[in-house]
């Protein structure tokens, strides 16, 4: 009875695990695909810009932040596009977002976004310059576009210490005014560390319950997101890989876990709106996440390149209907 009782439990277990990690279709496995070098140029242009010209972005440094801001809009308007500046104060001072919108035949959105800002004292490059470069390259992909569902990129403050999760996120911001205007967000991405990879043996960490199913190597992005999100992972990595040539692996576990909800994609939650996030993992596999060292030469840019151009097919994918 025992016996039977504890197999009960192994296979219970084991398939809730394979559910929350188990997704349709193939990781790449092999050399990572070339993205154009004028792109693997340019993304490392926007973090080196970002994190060792600027440096430390955060509510510490507001001139920073600004100057972070600025590059930000002056990147998007040469490309073309109107930038919206999404104001709101922090301790008597503004500080906001910049949205950029491609218009598509319907109203609903397909919204990507990356936050600018950093942890205290760190110059962000892979959190989250990286993140920022990949969004501002979509900008560049995606002008001229005329997709189905509308398309929105937003570059998002506060996102750090001591502002995550509370009211002053950018995000939080953001996804109040989109539920107050009625906005119908279709999908929501976050791009959050996208910039650190390795074949190296053992060179990703993963917690204990979910170390037999990720690879030990930190070569993946991942897509991540809470139980809810599982069909909206599914979509998103599906059309990812349809489009790049980069390993990536999915889960989709329960909300409390911090890997599920730590981006600002957490803020789209709580106003009911679906929210996924796509990472390299940071602190799972990057000793230099969140400190002095996280500096602009420590990136694989080619490979954030290859991301980049799965990023712009999963966008183009999802906004057009799929």
């Amino acid at each position: 009875m025992r016996v039977g009782v504890l197999a009960g439990v192994a296979a219970f277990y084991a398939g809730a695990m394979a559910w929350m990690v188990v997704f349709p279709g193939t990781s790449h496995r092999g050399p990572v695909g070339r993205a154009p070098p004028e792109l693997t140029q340019r993304v490392e242009t926007h973090v080196q810009a970002l994190a060792t010209e600027i440096g430390p972005r955060n509510h510490v440094t507001p001139g920073s932040l600004a100057a972070a801001a600025n590059y930000i809009r002056s990147t998007f308007q040469a490309q073309g596009h109107r930038v919206h500046s999404e104001v709101f104060e922090l301790d008597g001072r503004p500080v906001e977002n910049l949205v950029v919108t491609i218009p598509g035949d319907s109203s609903d959105i397909v919204l990507i976004g990356a936050h600018y800002d950093t942890h205290p004292g760190s110059p962000g490059a892979d959190d989250n310059a990286s993140g920022v470069a990949a969004l501002l390259e979509l900008g560049l992909a995606l002008r001229g576009a005329r997709p189905q569902r509308t398309i929105r990129l937003v570059a998002f403050v506060n996102e750090e210490y001591p502002f995550a999760r509370t009211e002053a996120m950018g995000s939080v911001v953001h996804a109040r005014r989109a539920r107050a205007r009625g906005d119908v967000i279709h999908a929501m991405v976050s791009i959050e560390s996208v910039g650190n990879y390795s074949d190296a043996a053992d060179s990703q960490a993963t917690p204990g319950l979910f170390r037999p199913y990720f690879p030990s190597q930190g070569n993946f992005v991942a897509f991540m997101g809470d139980l809810g999100s599982r069909g909206d992972i599914s979509a998103a990595m599906g059309a990812f890989r349809a489009h790049a040539q980069v390993p990536s692996e999915g889960l989709s576990a329960p909300g409390w876990l911090a890997g599920t909800y730590r981006s600002d994609h957490w803020a789209f939650w709580l106003e009911g709106y679906p929210g996924i996030m796509v990472t390299d993992t940071a602190p799972y596999r990057y000793a230099d996440y969140h400190e002095q060292t996280d500096t602009a030469e420590k990136l694989e840019y080619s490979t954030l390149a290859a991301v980049v151009v799965g990023l712009t097919g999963m966008t183009l994918r999802l906004a057009d209907g799929h």
